[in-house]
């Protein structure tokens, strides 16, 4: 796991290279290189920060040069000894144990077929020196980030964003339709970028760029087509072997030269892959976390240390419980600084926390439970949405009569929140709509006029496209399963743009890999071979992978309510931050610039203080939103809306 960044026909390209590879040192403390060579009328310069996962010797050491190919690459391929044993076999001789040689090789030998049979995570720069070509390429599902901008014939490419900022003086622009995107969601979609000029490689695609100034893209792999063939596999009644596809995957996933470990909450996910893994590493050590007991009895967080000490104690895992009580006025602008983007998921903080404790103990790689909610429908959303269809029968009158005496309920006294009220008036803010409306509606932070009404009149065609993309995606596809609709929904857009993209970045602030075994090909192939009515079972979620997980997890692990891996966001906003929130909301720069409306800031602030809403999380990404702002604009000034 590294940083790359690089050039291609770029002026000032070798210095431009320097600095965006200083940018990206902490995603590469063990090393650095570069390489140069002519294209065309320019050069191309690939830059490499190096953090030593596989083979730590020389040999793996990047940019990697051998017979005209150079390649800078960021990720690992599990698959590696397979494709290492089939090239050997052609006659290829390998100078170490990297799976960078691997892939550099198996690029020599299939080009571009070689993306499709790749099987982990990664984004990457390769360059020809005989046709004088630039291949920038991107995994499958967006684990890997990969930025890039245009100017002219000329290209420039980093692994974060900031680094392309940091080389452009400031020059660039904030995208309206990624700021109401980040308003809406709390995080920009894969499919925009915070910056105009700026783009993100998209999932499971190539960019090739010739010294004639032409470039070409591809796309090698569609998670659309994947979920249409594992709907026929499913008619067909071909359902995976789930358990053994997970297992598989997880094994793949512990292949590294230095130690590994775990993040381990205690639910689902996270403790069928820690046990999975200690069969294989006997010993393997566990990260967790708990919160100061005022805090979690504030935000009335369930108790998950428990669960996480009963699976560590079962499967013999060396458990790290870490206390996390930070000071979130120091940390807000840190993190905001190392998401490149507005994302507002206070589970980022508790990400780098964990993997900044993992570092300091010497580990460099761990495992998440990441992903298996989006495949598997494990998030509440996925059945309160199932359960809004069952609610559309209940007459008219009784449904406006509940969500009238929903709606006087307080969500939260001075001491203590009602998670049960919150949840009822969620559920009730989209229990009407139409399906995609209503699964937007779901999971983002307004409806359409709430929105209108937080961002600058200006911007209201902005919203509507922004809206509009949502639905455009969302029914972009042939199944006819509203549970795998909503599964694939969150995979294209929930999974990238938000909890790959700040795993990603908070790991990597803290020098550490985060791998993803859920996340993967064959697991999401298994998935989507998966009926709907396999997932949710009655008001049981993620059934299917409950049955899987018992092969190992005893019942009550497999089966226990949801845990939270969040933050207890009422309490840091009604103590820690609320002196923040007045001045943001007073004299900031997104209201004195116009974007957002003092107006109605204070009508959220204000609500959320009488406890009749609660508005904690809004609140706490405008916070977010400020301090992104403040950084993305100080190199040009305050930015007004045009």
């Amino acid at each position: 796991m590294c940083g790359i960044a690089g050039t291609y026909r770029w002026p000032d390209g070798k210095a431009v290279t320097d600095r965006l590879t200083d940018v990206l040192a902490h995603r590469g403390p063990d090393g650095a290189g570069r390489y140069g060579h002519r294209a065309g009328d320019g050069e191309v310069q690939l830059g490499h920060r190096r953090l030593s996962i596989i083979d730590l010797s020389e040999t793996g050491a990047q940019p990697m040069v051998k017979d005209d190919l150079s390649l800078t690459y960021n990720g690992e391929l599990y698959n590696a000894p397979e494709l290492r044993a089939e090239l050997a076999a052609s006659g290829v001789r390998f100078r170490g144990t990297s799976d960078t040689e691997v892939l550099l090789e198996a690029w020599r030998r299939w080009g571009t077929d070689c993306l499709p049979r790749l099987r982990g995570m990664f984004a990457f720069g390769i360059f020809d020196e005989r046709t004088g070509e630039l291949v920038l390429a991107r995994d499958q599902l967006g684990i890997k980030p990969l930025f890039l901008l245009r100017r002219g014939e000329g290209l420039v490419f980093a692994s974060e964003l900031k680094a392309l900022a940091a080389v452009t003086g400031g020059s660039l622009r904030v995208d309206d339709a990624a700021l109401v995107a980040s308003l809406l969601y709390y995080w920009v979609p894969d499919s925009r970028c915070a910056f105009r000029e700026a783009e993100k490689l998209p999932p499971g695609s190539w960019l090739r760029c010739r010294p004639d100034g032409r470039v070409e893209r591809g796309q090698y792999w569609n998670l659309r087509d994947v979920a249409a063939e594992g709907q026929e596999r499913a008619r067909s009644g071909e359902l995976p072997d789930l358990a053994a596809v997970v297992e598989e995957s997880t094994r793949q996933h512990l292949l590294s030269d230095v130690p590994v470990a775990t993040f381990l909450s205690g639910g689902l996910d996270s403790s069928y892959l820690t046990a999975l893994a200690a069969r294989d590493r006997p010993g393997i050590s566990a990260y967790t976390i708990g919160f100061r007991a005022e805090d979690a009895k504030f935000e009335a967080m369930p108790d998950d240390l428990r669960y996480a000490r009963q699976v560590a104690g079962q499967f013999g895992v060396d458990l790290h419980e870490i206390e996390i009580a930070p000071n979130v006025l120091d940390l807000l602008p840190q993190m905001t600084h190392h998401l490149d983007e507005p994302i507002g998921d206070p589970a980022a903080i508790n990400t780098f926390l964990i993997c900044s404790a993992a570092r300091e103990a010497g580990v460099k790689v761990m495992l998440s439970g990441m992903g298996a909610d989006e495949l598997f429908a494990g998030y509440r959303k996925h059945l309160a949405n199932l359960l809004a269809v069952r609610y559309q029968r209940v007459p008219r009158p009784l449904r406006r009569g509940l969500s009238r005496a929903v709606d006087r309920l307080p969500v939260a006294t001075s001491r203590r929140g009602f998670r049960s009220v919150r949840f009822a008036k969620r559920f009730l803010s989209f229990a009407d709509l139409s399906e995609e409306a209503a699964f937007r509606r779901s999971y983002t932070m307004y409806d359409q006029d709430e929105l209108l009404a937080l961002v600058n009149p200006d911007l209201a065609g902005t919203v509507d496209d922004v809206l509009t993309e949502h639905a455009d995606i969302y029914q972009d596809n042939a199944l006819d399963d509203f549970v795998n609709r909503m599964c694939l929904g969150d995979a294209r857009m929930f999974l990238p743009g938000l909890n790959l993209a700040y795993t990603d970045r908070s790991s990597m602030a803290a020098s550490t890999e985060v791998r993803v075994p859920y996340v993967d090909v064959e697991v999401v192939k298994a998935a989507f071979a998966v009926p709907g009515d396999r997932k949710i079972v009655g008001r049981q979620s993620k059934a299917v992978l409950k049955e899987a997980a018992l092969s190992v997890l005893p019942r009550e692990i497999a089966y226990r309510p949801k845990g939270l891996f969040s933050a207890p966001l009422r309490a840091w906003m009604s103590r820690d931050l609320a002196p923040l929130v007045r001045e943001v909301v007073n004299d900031g720069v997104l209201v004195n610039s116009g974007i957002l409306r003092r107006d109605a800031l204070e009508r959220m602030v204000a609500e959320d203080a009488a406890g009749q809403r609660d508005f904690s999380k809004h609140l706490w990404h405008v916070l977010t939103l400020e301090y992104w702002y403040r950084g993305a604009t100080s190199g040009s000034g305050q930015r007004q809306v045009v």
